[in-house]
């Protein structure tokens, strides 16, 4: 019998190997850490974004828009070849 689902609605974060409830403001502060030291070590090397072809232009606009001025790389890409 398979599990109940069960929907989180709180954020977790890992210390070490086990996961424990944090706040908003920790989550998007360590988020907000880790994507700095990606775009610290090379964004061309260590980030990459992908966009939804359901998305609207606008949506995959701002996305790319994101990645180039915010991280700095020009690693796009989306599943609009088909």
């Amino acid at each position: 019998m398979s599990k109940p689902y069960v929907r989180l609605t709180h954020p977790l974060v890992r210390d070490g190997e086990c996961l424990r409830r944090a706040t908003w403001h920790e989550a998007l502060d360590r988020v907000a850490s880790y994507l700095r030291d990606a775009r610290d070590r090379g964004p061309t090397r260590t980030y990459g974004m992908f966009s939804c072809s359901k998305a609207t232009n606008e949506m995959n606009y701002v996305a790319q828009k994101f990645a180039r001025s915010v991280v700095g790389s020009n690693n796009i890409d989306s599943c609009n070849r088909t």
